[in-house]
Parts: structure tokens; sequence; C-alpha cells
């Protein structure tokens, strides 16, 4: 499956929204959190792990289509997807170990985070199993699509929930938000990822050119429905008793996720209209890349000296050479292995991996 240039851009999106939030999370002061202008940069950052999940999805199925087409076995297709979910979750476990090197912790503890890799791979075995599970596009679809609004409906119930509790605690934090070992819950956060997958077997035809620009508006009217159903709903009842919008309610998982397809199809567009090369496309293609370097970098020894001590201006401009820092070694990557730039660019599908922006 050649790589779809929309994909690869909303990624690229991403990956700038995942450094705003970590930058100005690690190195804004105590003292300027309290600013609106602050505030707001954090909702925006908040964008950055449901795109990641929600596009891991999407190329899962894409991929998982394409095989298909192939002459792939559905049952070859599906171990495939899952061998990859395994991967990522593995990684997640390597990421943390390095981490513990290179910054110390509590060890063996430290290695337990539950964070984005730890999710998104088991939301990929999730989505591939109930992928395998489907005889055909029409199964596959409404199976996915249950599982999204079954996750996110399950979410209040799941935190308030007793079964957690007799868990052994690196179990229990995949289920219950607990301070210091989860960024990141299974609910609702695996549910981006599921809905990402459902997105993809909508999308599922050939990439690129005339199909992704017939597809953008379609794309973004979907989203801008889900978007509008998910803020139409918090000025409803709530019909959870221990449930917040900004936290486990459902409304918010469908306003986020509406967002997210919205800008899918602003990609789309966008892309189809200004083929070539592109940064924000190459930030997307080298996103694993950027995600393991650059979350030591902020938040970590080499930075020490930056950690709460910048106004938010200061924090701002920090933001952006950052920025321009990951840019240039994506760019000296690319140049060591021999890899062109820009979009079109033939490559093996995959997943991407992506980075966190601190909510659980």
């Amino acid at each position: 499956m050649n790589r779809r240039p929309g994909i690869d851009w909303l990624r690229g999106i991403a990956v700038l929204i995942m450094i705003e939030a970590h930058t100005l999370d690690a190195w804004t002061a105590v003292a300027e959190r309290a600013r609106a202008d602050y505030k707001w940069s954090i909702v925006l950052g908040g964008m950055g792990a449901p795109l990641f999940l929600f596009l891991a999805g999407v190329t899962l199925a894409l991929a998982a289509g394409a095989r298909e087409r192939a002459g792939r076995s559905r049952q070859a297709v599906g171990a495939l997807a899952l061998r990859r979910g395994w991967q990522i979750f593995a990684f997640a476990f390597l990421f943390r170990l390095q981490s513990w090197i290179i910054s110390g912790g509590q060890f063996p503890r430290v290695l337990f985070k539950v964070d984005i890799l730890n999710i998104m791979g088991l939301s990929m075995v999730a989505a591939a199993l109930l992928w395998r599970v489907g005889r055909n596009r029409r199964e596959r679809t409404w199976l996915l699509g249950l599982a999204t609004v079954a996750v996110a409906f399950a979410t209040p119930i799941v935190r308030t929930a007793a079964f957690p509790g007799a868990l052994p605690g690196p179990v229990a934090w995949y289920f219950v938000p607990v301070p210091g070992f989860t960024t990141f819950a299974l609910f609702p956060w695996a549910g981006f990822l599921l809905a990402g997958a459902t997105a993809g077997l909508w999308l599922d035809v050939p990439a690129g050119g005339p199909a992704d620009e017939r597809q953008a508006p379609w794309v973004a009217a979907a989203g801008l429905a889900i978007a509008l159903a998910g803020y139409g709903s918090s000025f409803l009842p709530p019909i959870y008793a221990n449930s917040t919008f900004w936290g486990s309610s459902p409304t918010f998982f469908f306003l986020r996720l509406g967002c997210a397809v919205v800008m899918l199809g602003v990609a789309f567009w966008w892309t189809a209209k200004r083929p070539g090369r592109s940064p924000v496309v190459e930030f997307g293609v080298a996103s694993f890349f950027v995600y393991w370097i650059h979350v030591e970098l902020v938040y970590g020894l080499a930075s020490l000296p930056l950690h709460r001590s910048l106004t938010f201006e200061q924090a701002g401009v920090a933001t952006v050479l950052f920025s321009l820092l990951m840019f240039a070694l994506v760019r000296l990557k690319n140049r060591w292995r021999g890899v062109k730039s820009g979009p079109g660019v033939p490559r093996a599908a995959h997943a991407p991996v992506p980075a966190a922006t601190g909510e659980a």
C-alpha cells in the first residue's frame, strides 16, 4: 500500500500539536499556567493523542484491505495486523526502559507505566481481532463501529467499577487512571483507534489523487455531524452520575472524534490541491522517530534548565525552535538512510506511532 499524503499530512499536524503540548507543559512556569492563552494551548494539545490513535486505526484498516485485495487470506491479514499490534505494545516497554536508563525512576514499576504506545498496541490487537471476525467489509464496519460506541459509553462505568481494585496494579492502571502510572487508559482512548479502523474501511479506495479529493467533503461533513452531536449532547441531562464533560463523558469523546474526522477531510482536500514535497508530510512519515527522541529531550536531563522556568511567550518561541530542531533531525535521518523526502513515496504500510498529550 502506498502512503496516502492526506493521512501523513494530518499525522504531521499531530506531531506539531504533540510537540506544542509537551514543550509548553514541561517548560512553562507554574505562575504562567493560570493564563487563558496557556489553557487554550493545552486544549489544542489535547487533540494530539486522538489524532494519532484515530490515524493508526485508519492505517490498519487500509493496510488490511490492500493485503486482502492482493490475494492474502483473511486469517493471514488478521495475523499480520495482530503482530503489528503486539510489536507496538512491546515498543512501549522498550521506550520506558530507555527512559529509565537515561532519567532513572523506581525500577521496575517505571516500566509498567501505561502510556499511549501501550494503549495503541492493545487497541490495534482488538481492532485486528474484530477485523478478522468480520467476513466482509460491511460486517467489519458494524463490528468496529459498535465497539467504538461501546468503549465510549462504558468509560464512566469502568472508571467507577469495583473490578479494577481486584487486579494487580500494573493491570488495573489500564482501566482506572492512577497519577504517575497512567497517562492514557483503555477507556476511552481505545475508542479513537477503533473509530479510525471504522473510517478506514469506508475510505478503502485507491490511494491519493482524485479519490481523496472526492472523499474530502464527505469526510468533513461526517466529522462535523459527529462533533455537533457530541457538543449538543453535552447540554442534555447527564446519564452518568460521576462523569465529567472534560474527562470520561461520551459527549467529549465524540466531540474530539468529530474534530479528528473533520481534520482528515481537510487533510485530503489540502494535499489534493497542493501535491508535492511538504515538511508537514515528512513530519508525519517520521512520527515514530520524532516521538521516540523528543519526549526525553523535552522532559529529561537535556532540557533540565528549561523545566517550568519560561514565560508563556518564551515557551512558545522555544516550541517553534524545538520543532525546527526536530525537522532538521528528520532530514538528517532521511539523508543517512537514503530515504527520499516528500509525499507519494512508496513505503510499506504500517501503523503510525504517536505521542501523548498527558491525559488519561
